[in-house]
């Protein structure tokens, strides 16, 4: 399989909080890879150093064969440009109605209204959000927001979308519709995705592949099956979510 993204050996600190320790992980091109863990873990904090929001204290990040940490800017926004973002709180314009959230991007690439029509109309079709064209975010429930973001991000054409917490806030039939929409973006174009939850059943879900982060290190990394078989007590106690346990909850 190639390899789409590599951290090797990643620390990040905080003044005295030691977040990453020593990350080493791979990504392949076309799968769905979970990143799981604890919340405050660190997990988001992998999202930011991806998209060039932080820079590592120590190690290396490597996108496409290609070093993206501590690079100048105009590297750092060509190699940012190969990455899609749904972030957890959706993060649309409230003053947009639905159709000028999604075009947003498209727009600011100039491109011509007519082709940004064209290509917004084939998305919102595709999510399932025909009829809300000219509805504003505070209408939509939880999981059409998530849609919508995903749409105005999936018409940027990423190689990689990553997903911070996509099943945060709704409720399970939600979140099973949301999963089901972070697979179909799959079959929309080719793409490499990477989820951060500490959703279970959605990891379970959707993932290729699923790393289990803990005191900033991954210390798993496997199939969904492989998780589940396993006999290891701290992987046990978090799929499981038990309060017992090696994990200590302070």
């Amino acid at each position: 399989m190639k390899e789409k993204v590599r951290l090797i050996n990643l620390h990040k600190s905080f003044g005295s909080r030691h977040v990453l320790r020593g990350v080493d992980l791979s990504i392949y091109e076309g799968e769905t890879l979970c990143i799981i863990g604890r919340s405050g873990s660190g997990k988001s904090v992998i999202i930011k150093h991806l998209i060039g929001l932080l820079d590592p204290d120590e190690g290396q990040i490597i996108v496409n064969g290609e070093r993206a940490d501590r690079v100048n800017a105009a590297d750092r926004r060509r190699i940012c440009g190969t990455f899609g973002v749904l972030f957890q709180g959706a993060a649309l314009f409230d003053s947009m109605d639905l159709f000028d959230n999604i075009a947003f991007g498209l727009r600011r690439k100039q491109i011509q209204e007519s082709t940004v029509k064209t290509e917004v109309d084939s998305m919102i079709d595709i999510l399932g959000l025909c009829g809300l064209e000219h509805v504003f975010p505070s209408e939509l429930s939880g999981g059409f927001q998530k849609r919508v973001a995903l749409a105005r991000s999936l018409l940027m054409k990423p190689e990689i979308m990553l997903y911070d917490e996509p099943t945060t806030g709704v409720d399970p039939v939600t979140a099973a519709a949301v999963d089901s929409i972070i697979v179909r973006a799959k079959s929309i174009a080719p793409l490499t995705s990477v989820v951060i939850t500490h959703d279970m059943r959605s990891a379970f879900r959707i993932a290729d592949r699923i790393a289990m982060l803990h005191e900033g290190k991954i210390i798993f990394t496997g199939t969904p099956a492989d998780l589940q078989n396993t006999v290891d007590p701290l992987l046990c106690q978090f799929i499981e979510g038990r309060a017992n346990g090696p994990i200590q909850i302070s």
